[in-house]
């Protein structure tokens, strides 16, 4: 795994070993970044079920102002914590060890986009949507990665479902305030 773009090019990304890991693939980490290209520069990203972290690092890469990165496994902190290391970025990344709800529940900072890809068929994705809806900034995009056949709610607060692109078995489903969308 690699980071695809911007100021860490190339640099290579550790990546934790076993069944319960399932990094974002190469081309659906491409697709996504080409989806928002234009919505990085300067914003604040959420990596949710963070697991390697590749998803924060590749937005702060590409100007990101920050990334905050939350994983309720310690393995996989220590693999974000060394990948955000060799790439240079501590100054603008925040980890956090704890689950997701616990993380949304407490915290007090709003994000522009946020980029959820939770262990897939747990119905955390749908559980967490409302809460990460409440940490968003006005003008904010929730990107989501699932299985083909997971069900996502039209709506979620304010945000609707303004897209969803299929790569093979997942689909990337982009949820934003309506008369704010890309």
């Amino acid at each position: 795994m690699r980071v695809v773009s911007g100021l860490a090019r190339g640099k290579r990304l550790e990546v934790l070993e076993g069944d319960d890991v399932r990094p974002t693939t190469d081309r659906v980490k491409e697709a996504v970044f080409s989806i928002i290209q234009f919505n990085i520069e300067g914003r604040r990203f959420l990596d949710l079920f963070s697991g390697s972290g590749q998803m924060g690092i590749e937005a702060l890469s590409r100007g990101a102002k920050q990334a905050v990165f939350v994983d309720q496994s310690r393995r996989s902190i220590k693999v974000i914590n060394n990948n955000i290391d060799s790439v240079g970025f501590r100054d603008r990344a925040r980890v956090v060890n704890t689950g997701a709800d616990a993380f949304l529940a407490s915290n007090s900072e709003r994000f522009d986009i946020a980029f959820l890809d939770p262990p897939y068929g747990t119905g955390l994705l749908q559980a967490v949507l409302p809460a990460v809806v409440q940490n968003m900034n006005k003008g904010g995009l929730i990107i989501c990665e699932s299985p083909l056949k997971e069900e996502l709610p039209e709506k979620i607060g304010e945000f609707s479902l303004d897209r969803t692109y299929r790569y093979g078995k997942i689909k990337i489903s982009i949820f934003c305030v309506e008369d704010e969308c890309l």
